[in-house]
């Protein structure tokens, strides 16, 4: 997005200042939560494809904290945008208001002097009586006077619209600046996520190699020790009826299969359209910032389905939590949202049976699960 940057020509300089102060609480009400964006992580050398793993989780995790940060601040970027844009078309209102305002009062001015109409000399020479002669004067005064009083007016409301402009324009401009800084951030933590899924790859087939190659040399050996052993046997036991001993081994290993999902609880309403909307997603990929319909992050992924059912949600967890009314745990419901970590990164829906719908992190996809498989619950809101 282009920055919004413009100055305001005329402006005083004491309105200047005002307009900067203001600003500067507008951008730290805007930046609650965005401060503690962590900067992306050293890089490393994964030795292992194991290592490797766990640098890709660990930096899917802090793109999907900065990922939520990046919606909140480009949230943040619109409104100011939205303000300052609402600010200029007040501001050329308001300018509009002075030049009439001017204008009139001028009109009146010259038609006195010149005599177009009543003016001063022409109530002294055409009233009857001194009495007639002081009503049109006081008329006169009037009507001049009122003219200014509006021009007076208009000339308060440019300077205060002049200073309104100021201010969102600051705000807009550093509502840019954390949108870039944060965009930078993420573009940073995907370099890296993609390095190291890199590394995985590399390290996991070098690592199969090598266990194919340990595993063949482990056979031949076997088979050799194998071979010199009945070397040895029909050595010892030439002509002897004696049978030979039977030896069985059995080996087994249990792999627990996965758990099928518990069955969402039934909803209805508006808890059952979100609910519908958010399963009806499953298997979409996540995407940084993403909102749908073919891909998501975990707020786009609610904000979606909250607007099928008519109901519209920031796309940041964070502005989410703030939302709704507070639902403990105990009294979860389908279609409540649930939240994780602190501040809040992370958002889902919960689908009854402590189960939830999300979109989990870069590289995974939208999916069932439980609540407890993120750690870090925050706690919970019904919107609606």
């Amino acid at each position: 997005m282009a920055s919004l940057r413009t100055s305001v020509p005329g402006m005083p300089a004491t309105s200047r200042s005002r307009g900067r102060r203001a600003a500067l609480v507008l951008v730290g009400a805007l930046g609650v939560g965005l401060a503690a964006a962590p900067a992306p992580a050293l890089a490393e050398d994964p030795a292992t494809s194991a290592q490797a793993a766990e640098l890709v989780a660990a930096r899917g995790h802090e793109l999907e904290v900065v990922t939520e940060q990046f919606n909140e601040a480009r949230e943040g970027l619109r409104a100011q945008q939205a303000a300052a844009d609402a600010a200029a078309a007040q501001l050329a209102a308001a300018q509009v208001a002075v030049d009439t305002a001017r204008s009139q009062v001028v009109g009146i001015a010259r038609s006195a002097y010149t005599g177009e109409s009543t003016g001063s000399l022409q109530a002294l020479m055409t009233s009857g009586t001194a009495e007639e002669f002081v009503n049109r004067v006081t008329l006169l005064q009037t009507v001049a006077g009122y003219q200014g009083e509006l021009l007076g007016q208009a000339v308060t409301a440019t300077e205060a619209a002049t200073t309104a402009q100021a201010t969102a324009t600051e705000a807009a401009a550093e509502a840019q600046r954390q949108y870039d800084a944060v965009a930078a951030q993420q573009a940073q933590l995907e370099s890296q996520i993609a390095d190291y899924q890199g590394d995985f790859a590399r390290l996991r087939s070098e690592e199969r190699r090598a266990a194919l190659e340990a595993a063949a040399a482990a056979h031949a050996a076997e088979e050799t020790r194998a071979s010199r052993d009945e070397e040895r046997e029909d050595t010892a036991s030439a002509g002897s009826t004696s049978g030979s001993p039977s030896a069985g081994s059995t080996s087994g290993s249990s792999s627990a299969a996965e758990a099928p999902a518990a069955a969402a609880a039934p909803a209805s309403g508006v808890a059952g359209t979100v609910v519908a909307t958010a399963m009806a997603q499953r298997g979409k990929p996540y995407v940084w910032a993403a909102g749908g319909p073919g891909s998501f992050d975990c707020s786009g992924l609610t904000q979606y389905a909250f607007r099928a059912a008519g109901i519209s949600l920031p796309h940041s967890s964070r502005m989410q939590s703030q939302m709704g009314t507070a639902v403990s745990r105990a009294n979860l419901q389908p279609g409540d949202l649930v939240f994780f970590y602190s501040p809040v990164s992370h958002v889902g829906i919960y689908i009854g049976n402590g189960q939830m719908v999300h979109a989990p992190t870069s590289g995974d996809v939208v999916k069932v699960g439980t609540i407890d498989s993120m750690g870090g619950y925050a706690g919970a809101r019904r919107i609606g």
